[in-house]
């Protein structure tokens, strides 16, 4: 087989583009309590750490890069068809929690979520979805299976960003021409944008105010949705399911805050407050917390004094 030097050297660069970096820092999630609660069609947002997931932050002014569709095990699935299809791509355990996703240098493909363990998640969860759109949205994403990466609509994405009328004419973008790019090639959040407006389910569609004052519905471009729509949708509840939850704490002042004076502007960039500063902090949680515990005891020995009476 004749070697194509522009097919290997697109390969490197995917292959670059591509490589996950080892992240030094803690996730701000507990990735097994999001496979508890996670649940099918819900959308998985990831900050991710290779070189297109910092393009794509830049791209779309967000922290997340990536998007991808929970999709369950595989008897979730209530189609016995697309069962078939989702086994022709994945043959791990059928018992394995499943996401479809469209990836760079891999199409669209079914991962194990437990890919992700390890990564800054947010769950999106479309409010009040049926079981039954529910599995029409599932079927619509799992028939974009095998579909390749579109690199086009990423670049597309990225000259939107422009001012129109200064991008040359022959760069412009051919998002809003009618069938443009191939109907085989997807991106993450396109494709799952794509799925729930099989059921009329808004993601960020364009309202129209009329006449009347009633406000109409548009469906807004599919192929112009971003990770960062999911989230910021009105229509989709976020799950978080942080490490250090105080919800779950007597009180947020029981986590465990580091008491060296530390401060930090990011992981692995900390420094040393002025002492000035670090003992003003403390005598002022000392006060705060010194008038609590009275105000408890006034508390206390009022409603002692009303039991005896």
């Amino acid at each position: 087989m004749a070697l194509n030097p522009a097919a290997w050297v697109g390969k490197k660069i995917v292959a670059w583009l591509t490589a996950e970096r080892v992240s030094t820092a803690q996730s701000l999630c507990d990735f097994d309590r999001i496979r508890y609660e996670i649940r099918p069609c819900d959308v998985l947002l990831v900050e991710g750490r290779s070189r297109v997931s910092e393009i794509i932050r830049t791209v779309t002014q967000s922290p997340w890069s990536h998007s991808a569709l929970y999709i369950g095990r595989i008897h979730d699935i209530d189609d016995e068809e697309l069962r078939e299809k989702v086994l022709s791509f994945y043959d791990g355990d059928p018992n394995e929690q499943l996401i479809i996703e469209a990836w760079l240098g891999e199409g669209t493909v079914v991962n194990p979520l437990e890919k992700y363990r390890g990564d800054s998640l947010r769950v999106c969860r479309p409010t009040g979805l049926s079981r039954s759109d529910a599995q029409h949205v599932l079927k619509f994403a799992l028939h974009h299976l095998g579909f390749d990466y579109d690199l086009r609509q990423l670049i597309d994405l990225a000259r939107f960003l422009f001012p129109y009328s200064v991008i040359p004419r022959r760069w412009r973008s051919s998002l809003f021409q009618h069938n443009a790019g191939s109907p085989t090639r997807s991106v993450c959040s396109s494709m799952i944008a794509a799925a729930f407006s099989v059921v009329k389910f808004p993601v960020l569609p364009v309202l129209e105010k009329r006449n009347d004052g009633t406000l109409r519905m548009i469906p807004r471009n599919t192929r112009l949705f971003t990770p960062r729509d999911f989230d910021y949708s009105p229509y989709f509840d976020i799950i978080k399911c942080p490490h250090l939850d105080f919800s779950r704490q007597p009180s947020y002042r029981e986590l465990p805050w580091d008491d060296d004076g530390r401060i930090c502007n990011a992981d692995g960039d900390c420094y040393l407050a002025p002492e000035p500063a670090v003992e003003l902090a403390v005598n002022l949680i000392k006060t705060q917390q010194v008038s609590d515990d009275r105000s408890i005891d006034i508390d206390t020995n009022g409603l002692e004094e009303i039991k005896t009476s």
